[in-house]
């Protein structure tokens, strides 16, 4: 299976919406502190509903943190400034999708230090400028579960 990596998310609700979806698809959600937000905060548990207790959650101190326990797996950098759409990407066991903050992105000496292969864009219209983090997250994460053949779904 593969994991979701959130660095230093910023908004509540968007964060709720991921943990739900990781407990639908059997993902391993990470976070990367700083955080934006308190995790017990209304708003996250109301997007979370009760999925809470079903989502496998990590929080690492920061990316170094993150990194060091990642060490060995694959890192996919999801950001616009990629060229390769998700879609391209063949996934393994153990991969991991990490994501930005909502209103900057991940730094790009974070996506530089990642190969041309693990960087992964989702096609837009040119003028776009990017999507909402919880549909972001949605959209690779199942492509990532549908090559794994949805593996444990019902």
């Amino acid at each position: 299976m593969f994991d979701i990596a959130l660095y230093e998310p910023e908004i509540a609700p968007n964060t709720g919406n991921i943990i739900r979806l990781c407990a639908n698809c059997g993902a391993h959600l990470h976070l990367i502190e700083p955080l934006g937000f308190d995790l017990d905060e209304k708003k996250v548990r109301r997007a979370g509903l009760d999925y809470h207790d079903l989502a496998r959650v990590t929080r690492h101190q920061d990316y170094t943190a993150f990194a060091k326990a990642m060490a060995g797996r694959r890192i996919f950098a999801c950001t616009t400034k990629a060229t390769q759409f998700h879609t391209e990407a063949t996934f393994a066991d153990g991969d991991v999708l990490l994501f930005g903050p909502e209103t900057r992105g991940l730094p790009d000496a974070l996506i530089q230090a990642l190969p041309d292969a693990q960087r992964l864009r989702i096609p837009m219209q040119p003028e776009a400028r990017s999507l909402n983090l919880s549909n972001a997250v949605a959209i690779i994460g199942y492509e990532a579960w549908r090559q794994f053949g949805f593996n444990g779904a019902q």
